[in-house]
């Protein structure tokens, strides 16, 4: 089986064998984690990635997310494969302020 960490870091790029690497890895989360990507629903804040999913915006920090999913499993959830996928591939869009502002508002 083809290490999709290793090619995509590798080429930077996400090419077909490494989305068929990270579907064969993960399944439905890996489609899911492809799809937001695709769809350009990974963002950097200053302090977290945020994914927005179907229920809201996910937090991703360090290999954690604040999604049901993860709470319940303590697996990387599709949000946590899409923040490695974006950052991997450069493929996230950067938001120049803190994500904790945005609970002010």
């Amino acid at each position: 089986m083809i290490d999709p960490w290793q090619r995509i870091c590798e080429k930077k790029v996400l090419d077909d064998e490494g989305r068929a690497a990270i579907v064969a890895q993960y399944g439905p989360r890996g489609k899911k984690a492809l799809d937001a990507v695709d769809r350009g629903l990974v963002q950097k804040y200053r302090d977290f990635f945020v994914v927005t999913g179907s229920t809201g915006d996910h937090v991703v920090s360090e290999g954690v997310c604040t999604c049901p999913d993860f709470a319940f499993r303590q697996k990387p959830c599709y949000h946590i494969i899409a923040v490695r996928i974006a950052e991997a591939t450069g493929g996230f869009e950067i938001v120049d302020r803190w994500y904790q502002e945005t609970w002010k508002m």
